[in-house]
Parts: structure tokens; sequence; C-alpha cells
């Protein structure tokens, strides 16, 4: 018996090796690489929600129970709107996904109060009302069992009824049916009134900020590139199009209007 005692020992000390069925590091790396600030478009309404939205890894959720938190919440992202995943976790038996930075209540944009000095008057303020802008979420993906070795592709097509993940790449969508007025704005980096979502980030890349606020029954979007001091650029869309473009030079005394029209 004592000439088998070294080898029982070393089998004791000998690092178990993973169960062919259990997640390991490498898939760890890989589901985290391949979701990690990747973009989408919503299909669906996607409800603000401070706990995360249970989604089925069969493709299946509770389309009552999503629409009650929305009309208590209101909603992180519409039918059509691109989203980000910001932050992936990986649980036991679940992949929870944080949306556009997770849930955040409205309240004043990160640019009221900036003031702007023009050429010919004193000091104005941006923004001086309160924005109703919703925020993100996350979307909890239930296996309802311990989590097995998963790709992140296989993770996208889980999602595929609610988030399209294979028409976010805006060349490839519009190159092609751009009229030469749109081209040129987009290689000019400028926006200009009737483009679109993925036109305005073709040729401006992503905001920095987005918000949504609510005035004379006409829901409206902003989105906001640049920061004070310098060239601050909104723009304002109507559902899918841009209804106006306004650049403001924080400090540098002028303001356009609509830099398409100059």
């Amino acid at each position: 018996m004592r000439a088998f005692a070294p080898i029982a020992v070393l089998t004791l000390l000998a690092p178990l090796a993973p169960a062919a069925n259990q997640i390991t590091f490498e898939d760890r790396v890989e589901l985290t690489r391949g979701l990690m600030a990747e973009y989408g478009t919503v299909k669906v309404l996607l409800p603000r929600s401070k706990k995360p939205l249970e989604f089925n890894s069969d493709g299946t959720y509770d389309k009552k129970a999503w629409g009650q938190i929305a009309r208590e919440s209101g909603p992180a992202a519409r039918n059509g709107d691109l989203i980000e995943i910001t932050k992936i976790t990986i649980e036991t038996d679940r992949l929870v996904l944080e949306i556009n930075h997770g849930f955040r209540g409205g309240g004043r944009k990160w640019y009221q109060g900036v003031q702007v000095q023009g050429p010919m008057s004193g000091p104005t303020t941006i923004g001086n009302g309160d924005s109703n802008a919703p925020g993100g979420t996350s979307i909890a993906i239930l296996f309802h069992k311990p989590l097995e070795p998963i790709k992140s592709a296989e993770v996208k097509k889980m999602l595929a009824p609610i988030v399209d993940f294979d028409k976010h790449t805006v060349t490839e969508l519009y190159a092609d049916t751009l009229t030469p007025e749109t081209k040129k704005a987009i290689v000019d980096k400028r926006v200009t009134e009737g483009m679109t979502r993925d036109q305005v980030i073709m040729a401006m890349g992503h905001p920095v900020y987005k918000s949504r606020e609510t005035k004379d029954g006409l829901e409206t979007e902003d989105w906001v590139y640049g920061a004070a001091p310098g060239k601050i650029t909104f723009v304002t869309f109507d559902g899918d199009k841009v209804i106006k473009v306004k650049v403001e030079y924080a400090g540098l005394g002028t303001q356009v209007n609509d830099p398409g029209k100059n």
C-alpha cells in the first residue's frame, strides 16, 4: 500500500480538467469579446427596467410582462433604434447583457446650463428645460440549467426575435442607395436634414450623448456631438429622420443652424 502513496498524493494535487459540458475560461473570453460593444437594431420595444428583462434561450419571452414594465418605466429603445451592449455578466445559468449602459433615470441633459457667447449678444444658456429622455436597460438570457459552452454568434441568434445584429453595419446597408448629395455630406462629415440615423452615423459616428423629449405632443430625439468648450453639434430626429441640425460654438462666438446649407 505504501508504494502507491506518492501516486495518490499526485492525483489529489493535479488540477481537475473542466467537464465537457462546463463553460471554460476561453468560452468566457470569447463571449466577452464577441458581444462587448456590439451594435444591433431593435425589433421590438425594449422597456427600461432596473431588474434585467427575462428572455429565454429558446427565443421566447413574456411580452405581457415586458409591456407592463414599459408602461411603468417607459421605453429604453423602440423598433428601429440602434442599441449597444455595454456590459456582459456571465452567471451560473444565465447571461446578463447591459444595454446602453443600463437603467438610467431621466433628468437634465449634460449640456443644459452651458452658456454660449454670441458675437452680437450676451451669453445664452443651452437647453433650459428638463428632459424625460429614457436610459438603457438590461436583458437576462435564461438557460434554466448550468451554463454550457456557447459562442457569441449563438447568443446573437438567440436574441434574433428582439435584436438584429446583422443589419447594423450602415455602410453595407446604405452605400448603394445614397443620393449624391447625401454621399457628399457623409464624405464631408456633416449632417443635413432628411438624413436617417444610420446615415448620420456614417457621417459623424456614434454620438457622445442621446436624449428624448416630448414637446407639444411631438416626441423627438437629440444626438449630441462634441463638447464644450468648442464645437457642439445637435442633431434632432423625428422618428428615423433628421428634422433639425444646430451647431453651437461654445465660447467661440458664433452659431450655425444647419451646416449643410452653408
